[in-house]
């Protein structure tokens, strides 16, 4: 690993405190960055979201997909965990520990509706997951989240508790905003990166695009999802400070749902006989969620200052700390789960 890998949660943790450092002392701070917005999420931050993105998706061998997606076992796996289990645990564990507080909780079940297509991509890499199914479980995401995150909130929000006798909670997504959200949080990036490869394999070759181009682009994943962390806490820094009691009522469902799925996805994964790399992307694509979604669509659906505007933003306290320590947990226990694998990451 390299000085800045080897430190991550060092840097992510001091993004973060810095973030709500200059949110609590600048005044106005929030509005600015707030003040322009792509699929309802500040510009700044979707800037450093695409930066985050653009050298993972550069990674990826293209040429290779089609072999990815003919794993049926891989494809069938994913789509069950992150499209079934994956709702259906974030929906039994906000009524289990928020069943008193419906903002909060519909606010968890929307964020278990967002299936993540971009920090899961640094997750995995950093772990040393498989990229090319990576991409294709991200692209598959994406096509879904599409298509089912409406009817699912509505089932999720309305029709299941109805059948268990819970309240329900009237809401409509805007379709729109979730097509503008992929399109922009995957669509520019991964068109960016797959010219990125073809226009670099076709000019220089393939030994120079990924032992010279990439090893200079590469650190630029990092740099952009610390300096997203830092805006995204500036953003909603004072929500989180003014209210640590709300934000640990929130913090322990989600801490449940991280790990669990992870732990569930890992496991399954290699029940079903796949090697280390598919299954540390099937279970980081299972256990990340898409926060950035998650947040638009609760502040336009809700408001900015509801509560199920602060459970997204929640989200990512828990998310990106848990699944950090996550990727160091999967190159501790990886060697054990799988021996003798040859898509083990070597030290």
């Amino acid at each position: 690993m390299s000085f800045l890998d080897r430190w991550l949660p060092v840097w992510i943790l001091a993004a973060m405190v810095l973030g709500l450092l200059l949110g609590r002392l600048i005044p106005g701070l929030n509005e600015a960055l707030d003040a322009v917005s792509i699929a309802g999420v500040s510009v700044p931050i979707a800037i450093g979201l695409l930066v985050m993105m653009y050298p993972v998706l550069a990674k990826v061998r293209y040429d290779e997909t089609q072999r990815i997606g003919a794993d049926k076992r891989l494809m069938i796996t994913s789509l069950v965990l992150n499209w079934i289990v994956g709702p259906a645990l974030m929906f039994a564990l906000a009524w289990i520990f928020l069943a008193d507080l419906p903002e909060y909780r519909t606010g968890l079940v929307i964020v278990g509706l967002a299936r993540c297509i971009a920090m899961v991509l640094i997750w995995n890499d950093l772990a040393c997951g498989d990229r090319e199914a990576a991409a294709v479980l991200v692209a598959i995401n994406s096509v879904f989240q599409v298509l089912a995150f409406g009817a699912l909130g509505w089932f999720y929000l309305q029709v299941l508790p109805g059948w268990l006798g819970l309240p329900t909670t009237s809401v409509e997504f805007s379709v729109g905003a979730i097509v503008l959200s992929v399109l922009v949080f995957l669509g520019i990036p991964l068109v960016a990166g797959f010219l990125t490869r073809l226009i670099g394999e076709r000019t220089k070759g393939r030994t120079w695009y990924e032992e010279r181009f990439l090893p200079r682009i590469g650190p630029f994943a990092l740099y952009g999802l610390l300096f997203t962390i830092v805006l995204l806490f500036a953003l909603q820094g004072d929500a989180i400070l003014t209210s640590p009691g709300d934000v640990a009522r929130i913090a322990v469902p989600l801490l449940a749902y991280f790990v669990l799925m992870y732990l569930v996805a890992l496991l399954v994964s290699r029940g079903i006989g796949l090697d280390y790399a598919r299954s540390t992307t099937v279970a980081f694509t299972a256990a990340g969620n898409n926060f950035e979604l998650a947040i638009a669509v609760a502040i336009g659906t809700f408001g900015v200052a509801s509560g199920q505007a602060l459970a997204g933003v929640v989200g990512p306290l828990i998310e990106v700390p848990v699944l950090v320590g996550l990727v160091y947990f999967t190159l501790w226990i990886g060697p054990k789960l799988f021996p003798g694998d040859p898509t083990l990451p070597q030290r």
